[in-house]
């Protein structure tokens, strides 16, 4: 029995695309096995996902007490109409008892071409990096670079299954991007990691002998570095919450994302401190607390309780936690200390959970604010929200605070990136004068040279 979906349900609305990376196994053998409608199949592998998910939450193996308490869960809920929990229950039941049962037989589908792959070890690598607690900005370039890699084999016409993948079209990929993309060492060395991730926790091989592997050159730039006028000139040519966001890269040395996600709990105005929460390399690390936006950070913390409460009145109020968290503390997501400082002005769908939430505001909204205030402010260098924290360590360092101490305020691994900024200062304070302006001032002191 096929259960129809109708047309004016919400799900279709947001679209069926949120599910179309779910159990892709299980989806394939629906279609293959003609059980489900192509329309429906992305629905049927979300309610399954959602048994999983609660079998596991609820540390239940045996799957027929599981399922039993599982449609007494959505039952309870109140809020699915008839037919979504006959959707629910007639999924389950493929899964578990035609789906698991042919996998069991070893009954497997024929082995896929390469431009399939893709889809078949992208929620294995969305697992496993999650189980490794990987971020999600460094899970969706780990995905592209994977999905990258098939595209070049597809290219260059190669046959077989993944498990066929050998060290040979590794090599071949990183020597492509580096002769012919051109792309740098930094791109060439992320394609690498992201390929060893697959092999090592997908395929359980591991890459060896890459020596013969074409590297990428390694540049070596200096940071683009605003002087303390530059900085002071785009304060002023800024406003309102933009302003306070740009006086917190500069003033406390963030990266982007971790002010985005900075939560309310983890500003300690009693200890001047600043607490930034999994950060690169999932570390914690304090930081600078500026004296002079406390007041302004108060003011602003203040609009954003109000806006919590307005949304805890209507029915939502909720933020996203980690994995864990959300284990662990399940109604601590509409805590006020658990909000976002930033938060966005517009709720919005959470994609993985379907939940109606008040995300941070997006990286775009202050790129654009900085780029504005550069351009009134008339300044001719390229000005990122990263060049903010480029010119914090600068400044540090010029005012004769230990390299060691500015490493911990940037939650730098290894004093050797830190150190580049002691070549920035090296290059401002040891200039030497041009003979060009020895030239201009002997035609000052001479009239016998002069320049035309």
């Amino acid at each position: 029995m096929e259960i129809a979906i109708k047309k004016d349900d919400p799900n279709i609305r947001r679209g069926v695309s949120m599910f179309r990376d779910v159990l892709p196994d299980f989806q394939r053998f629906l279609v293959s096995q003609h059980i489900v409608s192509q329309r429906y199949v992305n629905f049927y592998a979300y309610w399954v996902s959602r048994f999983i998910t609660f079998s596991n939450y609820k540390g239940l193996l045996d799957f027929d007490e599981s399922s039993t308490l599982f449609f007494q869960h959505l039952i309870e809920k109140g809020k699915l109409a008839d037919w979504q929990i006959n959707q629910a229950k007639e999924a389950v039941k493929l899964y578990l008892e035609s789906f698991l049962r042919e996998k069991k037989s070893g009954n497997h589908p024929p082995a896929v071409n390469l431009d399939n792959n893709y889809l078949i070890i992208a929620d294995q690598l969305r697992q496993a990096m999650r189980l490794k607690h990987y971020s999600r900005k460094t899970e969706k370039s780990y995905l592209g670079w994977v999905k990258r890699f098939f595209s070049f084999l597809i290219m260059r016409k190669a046959k077989g299954t993944i498990q066929e993948l050998k060290d040979s079209d590794v090599k071949d990929y990183l020597s492509y991007l580096a002769t012919d993309i051109k792309v740098s060492a930094s791109t060439q060395n992320q394609a690498f990691n992201a390929l060893l991730f697959m092999f090592r926790n997908i395929l359980s091989k591991d890459l060896k002998d890459l020596n013969k592997v074409v590297r990428a050159k390694p540049s070596l730039r200096l940071p683009v570095v605003l002087s303390i006028e530059e900085v002071q000139i785009i304060l002023q040519n800024s406003y309102g919450r933009d302003l306070l966001i740009l006086q917190l890269l500069y003033g406390a040395g963030f990266r982007l994302a971790e002010l985005l996600r900075l939560r309310v709990q983890d500003i300690d105005f009693s200890q001047n401190l600043i607490f930034i929460r999994a950060s690169k390399g999932d570390k914690d690390r304090t930081t600078i607390f500026p004296e002079a936006v406390k007041e302004k950070l108060r003011r602003h913390l203040g609009v954003i309780k109000n806006i919590h409460e307005r949304d805890l009145a209507s029915g939502y109020g909720e933020v996203y936690l980690p994995d864990s968290l959300s284990r662990k503390y399940p109604n601590s997501a509409k805590e006020w200390k658990w909000q976002y400082a930033f938060a966005s002005e517009k709720l919005s769908i959470d994609p993985e959970s379907g939940k109606i939430r008040r995300h941070h505001i997006s990286e775009k909204v202050v790129q654009k604010a900085i780029s504005n205030a550069v351009i009134k402010a008339g300044i001719a260098k390229h000005v990122t929200a990263h060049t903010f924290r480029h010119s914090f360590a600068t400044h540090l360092l010029m005012k004769g605070v230990n390299i060691r101490q500015i490493q911990e305020l940037l939650g730098h691994k290894y004093l050797e990136t830190t150190m580049i900024y002691t070549h920035v200062i090296k290059d401002i304070a040891s200039t030497p004068k041009s003979p060009l302006d020895d030239l201009c001032d002997n035609s000052k002191s001479s009239k016998k040279y002069y320049l035309k």
